[in-house]
């Protein structure tokens, strides 16, 4: 038995409304038709996924967490192109809910909040043949993200480099690493 990936979130907001107009204005998430009274379930603009995101109202909307205390920090989606990447981060930063950017070696990721305060990512993957390069000894695990930099290394348009080869960390951290 073995896990793959994250299939979707469901999440409970302050106000569904709000929620579902955020994240279909901003980051183009589609809502699907049906549900029931008090939820949204929405599905990412590149998905075939049944849903991607469900959306709950709050039996007791409260005003939003402290970041650090216990709960989800963040969710992460993938984009498919630097192209994708560079463009939600100039809508999210329209939007007033960019909070950051990094890169990550193996990831390039721009980090945002939706209008509840709930932390998200969304990061496009470098192609595995690339990774080892990436995360050379010495470099440190975050810097600071160069969108048009990695635009012109890697293109515009290269797709997200989803993950295919499982022995990719094996190689770079060495046979040991998964029985730590």
């Amino acid at each position: 038995m073995a896990i793959s990936r994250l299939n979707h979130a469901v999440l409970f907001v302050a106000d569904l409304e709000r929620s579902v107009a955020f994240y279909r204005g901003v980051l183009g998430f589609r809502r699907l038709p049906g549900g029931f009274t008090g939820a949204a379930f929405l599905q990412a603009p590149d998905s075939a996924n049944d849903h991607d995101l469900g959306l709950f109202q709050s039996p007791r909307p409260s005003p939003t967490g402290v970041q650090g205390q216990v709960g989800l920090y963040h969710l992460a989606w993938e984009v498919r192109t630097l192209a994708d990447l560079a463009q939600l981060r100039n809508r999210l930063a329209g939007a007033g809910a960019l909070t950051g950017a990094g890169n990550h070696g193996s990831t390039k990721a721009v980090y945002a909040h939706d209008p509840d305060g709930i932390e998200f990512e969304l990061c496009w993957l470098v192609p595995d043949d690339a990774v080892a390069e990436e995360l050379a000894p010495g470099t440190p695990p975050t810097r600071a993200l160069d969108i048009e930099a990695e635009i012109a290394r890697y293109g515009a348009d290269t797709q997200t480099g989803t993950r295919s080869d499982q022995q990719l960390w094996e190689q770079i951290f060495g046979r040991d690493w998964a029985h730590q």
